[in-house]
C-alpha cells in the first residue's frame, strides 16, 4: 500500500502562482510592446491559471492525485469563494439591467452636470470613497461605481485608466476604514482593539494619502470635454440610492445587489424604458460578462489551497517573523506579512485572520497598542491587494473596458501614498498612543536601573 506523504516546499510552493503570472502578465506585456490589439487576451488568464494548477498537481509525487484534487476542490468550493462568485454574477446582472433601463446614463449625466469639469476624476475618487465607507466593501463599490466612472470618462474624453484607478483607490479607502467592513472587524477583533480606536488610527494615516490623491487626480485628470446638454432622469438614479440605503441598513452585498436588480425592473417598467424580456435579457448578458471572472476566482482559490498545503504560507510567515529585533522591525514585519499574504491568497480578510494572532503576540513583546496593530495589518492587506493585477476588483473594472491591469495600476496614487504614509509612521515612530509612551518611559527607567545595578 502506497503511503501518502506531505512535503513542504517552502518558497517553491508559490511556483505555480508565479507560472500563472508569468504566462498571463508576461505575454500581455510582450504583445503590448509589439503593439498588438487586445494584448492581454492573447493568452487568456483562465488558461494561464489552468497551466499553473496542472503544475501544482505535478508537484509532490508522494501524494496521490486524488488527494491533490480533493484539496483543490475544498478550497475552490468553500463558502467564501462561492459567495464571491455570487456577488460577481449579481454585480454583472445589476450593471446590465441598470444600463438597459438608462440608469447608468442618468447617473453619468447627473455627475457631468454638477461636478466641475476640472474635478471629474477627483470627484470619482471621492464618490467611491464615500460609498465604500458607507457599505463596507471595495468589491461592491467597484461593481457599482465602475460603469459610472467609465461612462463619465468616455463622455468627457478623459483618461479612462486614470478614472478606473480613482474608483479602486476610493473603494479601498472605505474598505479599510468602514466600521462594517469585514477587514476592519477581523483586524480589530483579531488583536483585541476597539473598532472606533482602530478607525481613528486608520483615519489619521489615510487622510493625508487621500488628500494627496485628490490633488494629483485633479492635476492629471485635466478638464473634461463636455459638449451639449446632458439629460438625466432622477427616477432612474433611484436603484443606486436604494442600493446605498439598503447597505447602510445592514444588508450584505449580495442582498443589496439583488434589491438593485429588482428596482431597475420596477422603474424600467413604470417609465416604459424597458419591457420584461429586455430586462431579463440585460440581466443575463450582464451575468455572462462575469462568468470568466467568477471562474478565475474559483480556480485561484483552489490553487492557493494547494500552495498552502505545500507549506508556502507557513514559509512566508516564518521567514518574516525571524527577522524582527526591535519595535520598528516588528511593525514592518507584521505589516508586510499581512500585505504579502493578502496578495498571495488574493483575499485581504483571510490574510488578516492569519496575521492577527501573530501580530497580537508580537505586539505584546514590543509594546505595540492593539489599535496600532489592527490599523497596520488592515492597511497593508488592503493596499497590497489593491495593487494585485489578478484581484477581483481590478478584473471587474478592466474587463468592462478591455484594458490591461497594469494600465490602471500605474495610476494608483492613493494606494502608493497610503503605503508611504504608513511606512513614515513606522520609520519615525509616529502616532504612538499615550499608553505606549508611558510604557516606553517605564521600560527606559528599568533599563537605566538595570545598568546602574550592573555597575
Amino acid at each position: 500500500m502506497k503511503i501518502e506523504r506531505e512535503k513542504k516546499y517552502g518558497a517553491i510552493a508559490f511556483l505555480p502562482l508565479f507560472i500563472f503570472l508569468a504566462l498571463y502578465i508576461g505575454s500581455g506585456l510582450i504583445f503590448t510592446y509589439l503593439g498588438v490589439d487586445g494584448a492581454f487576451k492573447k493568452f487568456p488568464r483562465h488558461v494561464a491559471l489552468l497551466i499553473g494548477i496542472v503544475f501544482a498537481m505535478l508537484m509532490n509525487r508522494g501524494l496521490k492525485l486524488d488527494k491533490k484534487i480533493e484539496i483543490f476542490s475544498e478550497n475552490a468550493g468553500n463558502p467564501g469563494v462561492i459567495l464571491i462568485g455570487l456577488i460577481y454574477l449579481l454585480a454583472g446582472g445589476f450593471q446590465g439591467a441598470a444600463k438597459a433601463m438608462g440608469g447608468v446614463d442618468s447617473v453619468v449625466n447627473l455627475g457631468l452636470t454638477f461636478i466641475p469639469s476640472m474635478f471629474l476624476i477627483s470627484g470619482i475618487f471621492l464618490m467611491a470613497a464615500i460609498i465604500s465607507t458607507a457599505i463596507g466593501t471595495s468589491m461592491g463599490t467597484i461593481a457599482a461605481m465602475a460603469p459610472i466612472a467609465i461612462g463619465v470618462a468616455q463622455a468627457a474624453s478623459l483618461n479612462i485608466p486614470l478614472a478606473c484607478s480613482a474608483v479602486i483607490g476610493g473603494a479601498y479607502f472605505g474598505d479599510n476604514l468602514s466600521m462594517i467592513s469585514d477587514t476592519t472587524i477581523s483586524a480589530a477583533k483579531g488583536v483585541g482593539s476597539e473598532m472606533k480606536d482602530k478607525f481613528e488610527m486608520n483615519f489619521l494615516i489615510a487622510l493625508p494619502a487621500a488628500i494627496f490623491a485628490c490633488v494629483v487626480y485633479g492635476i492629471l485628470g485635466g478638464v473634461g470635454n463636455i459638449d451639449g446638454e446632458k439629460t438625466y432622469h432622477l427616477i432612474r438614479v433611484v436603484p443606486y440610492i436604494v442600493v446605498l440605503i439598503s447597505a447602510l441598513m445592514g444588508f450584505n452585498v449580495a442582498g443589496v445587489l439583488f434589491i438593485g436588480i429588482l428596482m431597475t425592473g420596477v422603474i424600467g417598467f413604470l417609465d416604459g424604458s424597458i419591457n420584461f424580456f429586455q430586462w431579463v435579457g440585460a440581466i443575463g448578458e450582464g451575468m455572462s460578462d462575469m462568468f470568466s471572472i467568477t471562474i478565475v476566482a474559483i480556480l485561484i482559490s483552489g490553487l492557493i489551497g494547494l500552495i498552502k498545503y505545500y507549506g508556502g504560507v507557513d514559509w512566508l510567515i516564518n521567514t518574516l517573523t525571524s527577522k524582527m529585533n526591535q519595535r520598528r522591525d516588528a511593525e514592518y514585519g507584521i505589516s508586510f506579512l499581512s500585505g504579502l499574504l493578502s496578495a498571495a491568497l488574493v483575499n485581504n480578510t483571510i490574510a488578516i485572520i492569519i496575521t492577527a494572532p501573530i501580530a497580537k503576540e508580537i505586539g505584546k513583546k514590543y509594546n505595540i497598542a492593539p489599535k496600532r496593530l489592527a490599523s497596520l495589518i488592515d492597511i497593508f492587506a488592503c493596499a497590497f491587494l489593491a495593487l494585485t493585477p489578478y484581484d477581483g476588483g481590478i478584473l471587474i473594472i478592466t474587463g468592462l473596458v478591455d484594458i490591461s491591469p497594469l494600465a490602471v495600476l500605474k495610476y494608483s496614487f492613493y494606494i502608493f501614498a497610503l503605503i508611504i504614509t504608513t511606512c513614515i509612521t513606522i520609520q519615525f515612530g509616529l502616532l504612538r498612543t499615550k499608553e505606549e509612551k508611558i510604557n516606553k518611559i517605564i521600560e527606559n527607567k528599568d533599563q537605566e536601573l538595570e545598568s546602574s545595578e550592573q555597575i
